[in-house]
């Protein structure tokens, strides 16, 4: 009897936000405009760091990994959520499943990654001000951002491994708007006692372990900036450090309260919503938030525009030439 409730799975159907008709466009809309807004605006960081030669410094070259991964991150899956509502389907193909899961972890990982080397950037450069340039040199910057590739696609990679050898059973509908790890181990019919272990015990070192290191870089700079006794220098640290502590606060609260709740494996509203947070909102505001409390970025992006309209100008009068 077992082996007939277990099929050699083909695609799974993805449940989404809403099954109400009439909600479908305008969630089309928005989340259209969310994945527009997070894809252009991470781009423009991109460009704006790789043009200008003052943003060739360490917190940049992160920013730029970082949006980067984001533009990637929201790309595993709000095109296909689109897609299902855009042509009223709810299916995805179990490669597909596997291949969105894959992907989601690496750039999920290397979000958390990224931040906790900013935040240790940040430490060094108030804490250590003097040390800064030899301590963020090229090489350990560019060490610290392939050791995080490393682990994560060796993590993804692992769990991708572990997720081909279960089977599932003929109930194939998965409780979310994409391939979410916990939801798709709930409808497999093999044991999964491995898959979940595997996932608490990295959440937990991946998820804490960066996360206790941030509050650590911060609890010390803000030590040190209360020492500042000049007003203006202490409102220009934490303006600095400002931004990225919020962009902090909404990844990893959203993102751990998915995976540690009681609700992880449940389809509550609440998780999908939280999901939508860190999956969604996060990469949309990173842009938003790192450019407008950034004079350097607007200036970087002020100057590329004039480029670019001049450029428009000279290209337009050769024309009429």
């Amino acid at each position: 009897m077992k082996a007939r409730n277990q099929t050699s799975t083909s695609e799974f159907l993805l449940v989404g936000l809403s099954q109400d008709p009439e909600h479908q466009p305008m969630l089309f809309g928005l989340f259209l405009l969310m994945f527009v807004a997070a894809v252009l605006g991470n781009l423009l960081i991109i460009v704006a760091v790789s043009f200008d030669a003052h943003l060739h410094t360490p917190m940049y070259f992160f920013l730029s990994n970082l949006s980067f991964s984001d533009i990637c991150f929201i790309s595993t899956t709000i095109p296909k959520m689109l897609v299902n509502i855009q042509t009223q389907s709810k299916s995805i193909t179990y490669a597909e499943c596997i291949t969105q899961m894959f992907f989601f972890m690496v750039f999920g990982g290397m979000d958390t990654f990224l931040l906790t080397v900013m935040a240790y950037d940040r430490f060094v450069a108030i804490c250590h001000p003097l040390q800064y340039p030899v301590i963020m040199n090229s090489q350990l910057c560019g060490l610290l951002v392939l050791v995080s590739w490393f682990i994560s696609f060796s993590y993804s990679l692992t769990q991708s491994l572990l997720m081909l050898r279960l089977s599932f059973c003929t109930n194939q509908i998965i409780k979310h708007f994409y391939c979410e790890l916990a939801q798709v181990l709930t409808i497999a019919c093999s044991d999964t006692l491995l898959n979940h272990i595997f996932l608490y015990m990295v959440t937990c070192i991946l998820g804490f372990i960066p996360f206790s290191g941030i509050l650590y870089s911060y609890f010390q700079i803000a030590s040190s900036i209360l020492r500042i006794p000049s007003t203006f220098g202490k409102y220009k640290a934490f303006s600095t450090c400002g931004s990225h502590l919020s962009v902090v606060c909404l990844f990893y609260g959203t993102g751990l309260g998915v995976y540690l709740s009681s609700d992880a494996t449940s389809s509550s509203w609440k998780s999908m919503v939280a999901s939508v947070m860190y999956t969604v909102v996060t990469p949309m505001l990173n842009p938003f938030i790192y450019s407008l409390r950034n004079k350097d970025i607007k200036k970087a992006l002020q100057i590329l525009g004039r480029i670019f309209f001049l450029n428009d100008k000279i290209t337009g009068f050769r024309f009429l030439r």
